[in-house]
């Protein structure tokens, strides 16, 4: 009877530890750790992602991309500001079905010099060429 009080007692103890460190963490938009955070974004705006300018390479064989060109189209007013100079993560992908295949990603920062005007575009930064027939997919990440 002694040793189940203690187990008992030990898996208490125990599970107020792992308890207590569980709610010691935390998150929120510039941390990552467990739990959940609504984080909010520098625009409410629908951006559209373009690609670059298309060139051709004998080696490829086929057209190439090299850059991609996000747009905020939004009327009257897009709205840009608050994501001047915040980080971006571009990520181009390739598959027809979940999980795709990364191909190529590429970094940069928001140029601080975009208009708030529809129609407004930055590219981002080069990157490897790819094959424009094997490009499926992109994702673009502000602020992260």
């Amino acid at each position: 009877m002694k040793r189940i009080i203690g187990a008992i007692a030990a898996g208490v103890v125990a599970f107020s530890g792992i308890y207590a460190l569980a709610a010691s963490l935390s998150v929120t938009s510039n941390t990552l750790g467990a739990g959940t955070s609504a984080t909010a974004s520098c625009t409410a705006d629908t951006l559209t992602v373009g690609y670059g300018t298309l060139s051709y390479s004998a080696t490829v064989p086929g057209y190439t991309v090299t850059t991609v060109t996000i747009t905020d189209n939004t009327s009257p007013t897009p709205a840009w500001t608050a994501c001047k100079n915040l980080n971006y993560r571009v990520t181009v992908y390739t598959g027809t079905s979940s999980p795709y295949t990364s191909l190529v990603e590429t970094t940069g920062t928001v140029p601080a010099t975009i208009a708030n005007t529809t129609g407004a575009t930055f590219t981002t930064t080069a990157f490897a060429a790819q094959n424009a027939n094997s490009i499926t997919g992109v994702s673009v990440v502000i602020g992260g």
